[in-house]
């Protein structure tokens, strides 16, 4: 008979109110964070003229080719720097499109840092590097994208500048994708990539136009980024979605559950601003394609966007200064949610995968959460929430030697109905340690994996 541990419900209701710990600023690296680099990235990708995805190759000074170089070419003295600690790969492929009339050489440029225990566990932050104008097929014509998505990029080359001096249980991958503009290719590339390499991909930060705070309506919203995250499984299937609206998990994906543990770490840098939708309205980013291969991805996007200068011919009209260029970046904020970044990678990579609980308690007045140990856990916090409540609550505790006869932890709460609750279980680190996981909710398809391909 599996072990079976006894929690009060009245025990369990004296936590507080918490959704998940903020790294401590002491400790963390998000305050090496510079933005006289993020200004020089930015001023080194505008420099080129246009990085559309269809413009030169084969150029010195102008084009998508040699953007990309360039952006290589930092990662490999950044390695330097760190006795080779990056790994650089440049996944290609030729594409052909709606978007992309001719066949066209798309590769993405990708800094691998290892993970110490745990290498195949992977922490991914992306931008992409390819900029466009009003017409997305113009790719002769100047397209700064110093926000769309300068910003992004630099966000990526700064956090492999950072983080590079330190060292991580799991591995994390710094990727400037191309062809964004043209149809999401190069998150495409990247998700096919992860796949093939056997990746076991923990998180996405996907980051697109997160150096603006002033909208094209002159608001202005320095003190917020966004956090879109997807509701339903992009890779689920019929069966499982049903599942779904019958037991919770409408808000419970492993998306959801990274923006709420990014939300949790707003201390060290910003506030966020989760947003419950896969991306803007009507809109999309690179995160789709990984959301679709069945990895949690995020999108991370300024609070307010400014769309006289994005995806703009440059020109003055009405008096109105049209265009992406330096001018409307605001440095400050963009250093901030460069710095949610890098406590983000900081502790994502830090903390073990996951778990994968599941809960039962039908026809009962007690639940069961029982979950397989999770590699390099010493400890499991489990949590709550009523249907209707947006975050976790009343953590409690477990060690991890509650291991039954069947090889899992299995914790049994009396007196609290299943019915009324959405149950969750992250693992940590170490007894004493603040690296602590996302949480994983007891829900269909709540695992921080992709689905198997008989479920999609």
């Amino acid at each position: 008979m599996a072990f079976m541990r006894k929690l009060l419900s009245t025990i369990v209701g004296i936590a507080a109110l918490w959704t998940v710990p903020a790294i401590a600023q002491s400790s963390s690296p998000a305050a090496d964070v510079s933005e006289a680099h993020l200004r020089e990235t930015i001023g080194k990708l505008v420099s080129f003229g246009t990085r559309h995805t269809l413009s030169v190759q084969d150029s010195d000074s102008r084009g998508i080719g040699v953007a990309r170089r360039w952006a290589e070419a930092e990662f490999r003295v950044i390695s330097a720097e760190c006795d080779g600690c990056l790994e650089i790969e440049l996944p290609e492929e030729q594409i052909q499109g709606a978007r992309v009339p001719t066949p066209t050489r798309l590769v993405n440029v990708l800094a691998i840092q290892r993970g110490t225990e745990r290498p195949n566990e992977v922490v991914i932050i992306s931008g992409h590097i390819d900029s466009r104008v009003t017409d997305p097929m113009d790719a002769t014509s100047d397209a700064p994208g110093a926000n769309d998505d300068g910003s992004g990029t630099a966000a990526v080359i700064e956090a492999a500048r950072v983080l590079s001096r330190r060292r991580f249980p799991s591995t994390i991958v710094y990727a400037v994708l191309s062809g964004e503009e043209q149809g999401l290719y190069g998150g495409r590339l990247l998700a096919r990539h992860a796949a093939t390499q056997g990746w076991t991909v923990k998180a996405v930060l996907n980051n697109d136009i997160i150096g603006g705070s002033r909208g094209s309506d002159g608001l202005v919203d320095d003190a917020h980024v966004r956090v879109f995250s997807e509701g339903a499984r992009a890779d689920s299937s019929d069966a499982l979605r049903a599942s779904a609206r019958r037991e919770g998990g409408e808000n419970d994906s492993p998306s959801r559950n990274l923006s709420r543990w990014i939300a949790g770490l707003a201390p060290a840098a910003i506030e966020v601003r989760q947003i419950f939708r896969s991306d803007r309205f009507g809109r999309g980013g690179d995160q789709m394609p990984m959301l679709e291969a069945g990895y949690p991805a995020v999108r991370l996007s300024a609070a307010i966007e400014d769309y006289d200068h994005q995806h703009q011919d440059l020109r003055v009209e009405n008096g109105v200064t049209y265009g992406d260029t330096m001018a409307f970046v605001d440095f400050a904020y963009l250093a901030r949610v460069t710095r949610l970044n890098v406590a983000a990678l900081s502790g994502l990579a830090a903390a073990p995968m996951p778990p994968a609980p599941r809960v039962e308690g039908a026809v009962s007045t007690d639940a069961t959460l029982s979950w397989a140990p999770v590699v390099g856990a010493q400890r499991y916090r489990l949590y709550r929430r009523r249907t209707d409540e947006r975050d976790w609550q009343e953590p409690v505790d477990i060690d991890s030697d509650a291991v039954g006869d069947d090889g899992r932890i299995s914790i049994t709460l009396e007196g609290v109905r299943v019915d009324d609750w959405l149950f969750g279980v992250s693992s940590i680190a170490f007894s004493l340690s603040t690296d602590e996981s996302p949480v994983a909710s007891a829900v269909p398809g709540g695992a921080f994996v992709p689905l198997p391909r008989s479920a999609q």
